[in-house]
C-alpha cells in the first residue's frame, strides 16, 4: 500500500504527538513533530508537561499498544531501568477498608517515570527516517478553510504545508480550537466534570523489602463518600519510589515534607507512612504539586462536517481524571485507530475524519464511563451525571470488597480496569452473583 499523503504536521511533542507520529509515519511520505518546548535528551520532567513529574500508570493495555507501535519497547524499557511487576501478585491495592487478594495475573506491567517513557518513545520516533522533531517552534495559526485544513503557520511567519495535521496539543491547547472557529469550523459539544483533583509527589531512594510484602506498586484509593484522600507509591527506575499524595475536592497533600508526612500518617492504611519511614528522600526540597480542576470531553464524532487535513488526538480530545492513568493507554489506542481509518480510507478525506472520531469516541467511551462514574461517588462532583450511576457505584462497591477475598472477582476488575475488558464484564450474572457473596465474606473478614 501506498503513501495516503506526502506531508503530516504533528501539533505538540508529548506523548500524545510521539504516538501520532508513529502511526503516520508508515502512511506519509514525510511526518514533522512541532513542539513549542525545548525537548530534553536526557529524561527530565518538562515545564511544558506538568504533570510529567507526578506518578504515571501505563495500564497493560496502554502497554501492549506501545508494543504494537513500537517493537521491544517494554525490554528496552527494563534495560534503562524500568521495573516489571504483575498487576495481581506485585501491586498491593487498599480499597474498601482492606487490601485486594494477591494472586498471579500472568499479566506484565511495567513502573517507570513519566520522563523516562517519553524520552524512549521520542528516541524511536526519531530514529524513523521520514519523521523529523522541531523543538522550540511554536504554531501561531492553521491554514486553509472551513472545508480543508492545508498546513500550519509558526512563529515568525513560515507556512508549512500539510496533507493532515493532528492537534496533540493537550488539554491546555486552546489554541488550534480557535483557529478552526476563526476559519468557520464548528465547535464539539463538550461535557465537562469538576473534581478538583490535586496531589503532591516526592522521590525515595528504594531498597527491597520497603514496601509491606514486597510489593512493588501501591494503590490507596479514597473510601467514599466522606474520605478522599488517595496515595501511591511506584517503583521507578534508579532504584527509586515515586509517591504521590492526594485527592478529590481540596483533599490535597502539602509540599513540604513535615506536612506530607502527616498526610501520609493520617491514611486509613499504614503502608505509605511505613514506606517513609524507611526511605530517604532523593531531595527535600524537589516536592512537585498539581492540580486538576476538571476532566473535560470533547465530542468530535459528534460534527457533521469535520474539515478535511486535520484530526485531534489525546488529551486534546479528552482529558481524563488522571487519578485513574488512562490518558497515555488512550492515546495510543487512538494513534492505532487513526492509522486504520488512513488505511482504510486512503487518505485524510473529511469521511476519513469522522470515521476516525467516531472509532476513537468509542475507545473513550469506557474510561470515560469509569472515570466519571467513579468521581460522581462524591456529592462535590458537577457535570453531567452518568445515566443510572447510583445503583453502578453501588453495585461497583461490591465488586470493590469482593476483591479482597475473592481471586476470580479481583481478576474482572483487574481487567475492566486495565481495559483489557469492557465494564459489561463485571456485571455478567456469575460475576455478579461472585461478588456479592465475596462482599458479605469481605465485611464479615474485616
Amino acid at each position: 500500500m501506498g503513501p495516503v499523503g506526502r506531508h503530516a504536521v504533528v501539533i505538540g511533542g508529548s506523548m500524545g504527538g510521539l504516538v501520532a507520529a508513529r502511526a503516520l509515519s508508515d502512511r506519509f511520505e514525510r511526518v514533522t513533530v512541532l513542539d513549542r518546548d525545548t525537548l530534553p535528551d536526557e529524561p527530565r520532567n518538562r515545564r511544558a508537561v506538568p504533570h510529567g513529574g507526578h506518578t504515571h500508570a501505563l495500564l497493560i493495555r496502554g502497554r501492549q499498544a506501545l508494543e504494537q507501535l513500537f517493537p521491544g519497547l517494554g525490554d528496552e524499557l527494563v534495560e534503562a531501568g524500568a521495573v516489571r511487576f504483575d498487576p495481581g501478585q506485585d501491586l498491593l491495592f487498599y480499597q474498601m477498608g482492606g487490601l485486594r487478594t494477591r494472586f498471579n495475573s500472568g499479566e506484565l506491567g511495567i513502573s517507570l517515570s513519566r520522563a523516562l517513557l517519553e524520552l524512549s518513545v521520542r528516541r524511536r520516533v526519531l530514529m524513523l527516517s521520514n519523521v523529523t522533531v522541531r523543538d522550540s517552534t511554536s504554531v501561531v495559526g492553521l491554514k486553509g478553510s472551513a472545508v480543508r485544513i492545508t498546513g500550519v503557520e509558526v512563529e515568525g511567519g513560515e507556512v508549512i504545508d500539510a496533507d493532515l495535521v493532528v492537534n496533540a496539543t493537550g488539554r491546555g491547547g486552546g489554541g488550534p480550537d480557535s483557529w478552526l472557529e476563526g476559519l468557520g469550523c464548528p465547535a464539539p459539544e463538550v461535557d465537562t466534570v469538576k473534581i478538583d483533583v490535586g496531589y503532591t509527589t516526592r522521590i525515595f531512594h528504594r531498597k527491597p523489602g520497603d514496601l509491606h510484602e514486597g510489593g512493588l506498586l501501591y494503590l490507596m484509593s479514597a473510601i467514599p463518600p466522606h474520605d478522599k484522600r488517595a496515595a501511591a507509591a511506584f517503583a521507578i527506575e534508579g532504584d527509586r519510589w515515586m509517591v504521590t499524595l492526594g485527592g478529590w475536592h481540596k483533599a490535597h497533600a502539602p509540599v513540604d515534607p513535615a506536612g506530607f508526612e502527616k498526610f501520609a500518617s493520617e491514611l486509613p492504611a499504614r503502608h505509605v507512612a511505613e514506606l517513609l519511614g524507611r526511605a530517604e528522600p532523593v531531595d527535600d526540597s524537589d516536592a512537585r504539586k498539581f492540580t486538576f480542576p476538571a476532566a473535560r470531553r470533547r465530542y468530535f464524532e459528534r460534527l457533521r462536517q469535520p474539515p478535511s487535513g486535520f484530526v485531534a488526538l489525546g488529551d486534546a480530545m479528552c482529558s481524563f481524571n488522571p487519578l485513574y492513568g488512562q490518558g497515555m493507554t488512550v492515546a495510543a489506542l487512538e494513534a492505532l485507530q487513526l492509522g486504520r481509518c488512513l488505511d482504510h480510507f486512503g487518505s485524510p478525506s473529511a469521511e476519513m475524519a469522522r470515521r476516525y472520531y467516531r472509532s476513537a469516541g468509542k475507545v473513550i467511551d469506557t474510561p470515560w464511563q469509569m472515570a466519571t462514574g467513579g468521581d460522581f461517588v462524591y456529592p462535590e462532583t458537577q457535570g453531567p451525571r452518568p445515566v443510572g450511576n447510583k445503583i453502578v457505584n453501588w453495585y461497583v462497591k461490591q465488586a470493590m470488597q469482593a476483591c479482597q477475598t475473592s481471586v476470580q472477582v479481583h481478576r474482572v476488575m483487574l481487567e475492566m480496569q486495565h481495559l483489557l475488558a469492557p465494564p459489561t464484564a463485571v456485571m455478567r450474572p456469575a460475576t455478579v452473583l461472585r461478588a456479592l457473596r465475596a462482599a458479605r465474606r469481605s465485611r464479615r473478614a474485616g
